[in-house]
């Protein structure tokens, strides 16, 4: 039997790098964006609509086996942006998923639900919500959805407090906060595999040996990371920034301050 799994935002950077990670025998992912993805597999479908758009993804979910949210604006904007599209657009992945029987939505939560609290060592899974933007109230957002969607209907759902998710590092932070694309598809492959997960929370991270976050409840759902930053360390810049005592680094500075 064929499964297949729904990636909302399959278009962006993070779907990029999963597509060929989550690729697998008998698995057929299905591609939602407002843009086209390139490259369009044998083993993909493409739907091209919103996320926001309540009655295209109730039709995009029919049939599938979990979703993948990545689907929103990927950093700090306007608060009705994101109000539409990134808590809005999360309430309509999740109540689709409800309404076309989709058993497990992975949601792409971020560091920044958080990033305002301070970076000690070890920062464990279970850290409270502390958003250092507007996106980071979006996750948070996201989060408690995930939570109400289990707790009243059942779905598992695994959020993922995903790091600094590129190539490779560009700054010092980067060193402890990265997630490498070949970790990052581990860990989704782990979220949608493991049994039973319920609700939980983890953190999105790579093995640096500079690594703050916590991994214990990563390793529960079986994600195994090999990747480590520390191999990019002489080719970062190193100046330490007066946020880096925060775990959301330059988002909990005042750079982001809504205008006056």
């Amino acid at each position: 039997m064929t499964e297949r799994v729904l990636v909302t935002g399959a278009a962006g950077r993070i779907g990029g790098y999963l597509r060929p990670r989550l690729a697998r025998p008998g698995r057929t992912l299905r591609l939602l964006d407002i843009a086209t993805p390139e490259d369009v597999g044998a083993d993909e479908e493409v739907v091209t609509a919103s996320v926001t758009d309540l009655d295209a993804l109730v039709a995009a979910s029919a049939g599938a086996d979990a979703v993948i949210h990545l689907g929103g604006h990927s950093g700090e904007e306007a608060w009705d942006h994101i109000l539409a599209t990134n808590i809005h657009g999360t309430y309509t992945v999740f109540e689709a998923a409800r309404r076309a029987g989709v058993r497990r939505v992975v949601f792409a939560s971020s560091n920044h639900a958080a990033g305002f609290h301070p970076a000690v060592d070890p920062v464990p899974d279970d850290l409270p919500p502390r958003p250092d933007t507007y996106y980071g109230v979006s996750k948070v957002a996201g989060e408690a959805l995930g939570s109400l969607y289990h707790d009243r209907y059942g779905l598992d759902v695994v959020c993922l407090r995903i790091g600094t998710c590129r190539e490779r590092p560009t700054d010092a932070r980067g060193l402890s906060t990265w997630l490498s694309p070949d970790d990052c598809g581990r860990l989704v492959e782990a979220s949608l595999t493991c049994p039973s997960p319920g609700f939980r929370i983890v953190w999105g991270v790579s093995a640096n040996t500079r690594r703050r976050w916590a991994l214990a409840g990563a390793h529960e759902i079986g994600y195994r990371p090999q990747d480590d930053a520390e191999v990019f360390a002489d080719e970062v810049d190193r100046r330490p920034v007066d946020t880096d005592s925060y775990v959301g680094g330059e988002f909990a500075g005042a750079s982001f301050d809504a205008p006056a």
